[in-house]
């Protein structure tokens, strides 16, 4: 099941942003973050705090993904905050989209994605963007289908480790 988040949900987003990111990241890449990095990360970027601020703005949206009423799985939409020139008022950006290690392949992450893409595109920005690990190759080639280019790269900060990331930009739906 996938469900708009409510304020509630802040803590248990936060311990699934640190899971995934930890499954994802650190044990699926190998990704050699110094711990210190890690640390400021988790309390910079996926605090309890972090969660119920971005839950309670109207300019994002936030959805859970639940298998026997546990959240496993979640994503993140809101206004563009990517460093390109070309990022416009009224652009979007899918700012994470992350699922447990044990509940990939069961077709979440999909209805996931369209359910923010539906979302943003609601709004009809100019553009949707997305920041992407430049080694998730999968994640890449699954957005390039959706008909997303690569438009830039920047250094995502991770506390004081810089992680190489690409930006996919998807101009604005003509129909």
């Amino acid at each position: 099941m996938i469900r708009p988040a409510h304020a509630g949900d802040a803590a248990a987003l936060s311990d699934l942003a640190v899971t995934t990111f930890f499954e994802t990241f650190v044990e699926g890449f190998g990704i050699p973050y110094p711990p210190a990095d890690r640390d400021a990360y988790v309390a910079e970027k996926l605090a309890p705090a972090i969660f119920a601020a971005r839950i309670a703005d109207a300019d994002h949206g936030v959805w859970v993904a639940e298998q026997g009423g546990v959240a496993i799985g979640f994503a993140v939409a809101g206004p563009c905050g990517l460093p390109h020139a070309d990022v416009a008022a009224g652009d979007m950006e899918l700012k994470q989209l992350y699922l447990l290690r044990s509940a990939q392949g069961l077709g979440l992450g999909g209805r996931m994605l369209e359910t923010a893409l539906g979302w943003m595109e609601a709004r009809q920005p100019a553009a949707i963007w997305i920041g992407v690990w430049s080694g998730n190759l999968k994640a890449q080639r699954l957005y390039t289908a959706l008909g997303f280019e690569k438009a830039g790269e920047y250094q995502f900060p991770v506390g004081s480790w810089r992680d190489e990331e690409f930006i996919l930009r998807r101009p604005a739906s003509r129909g």
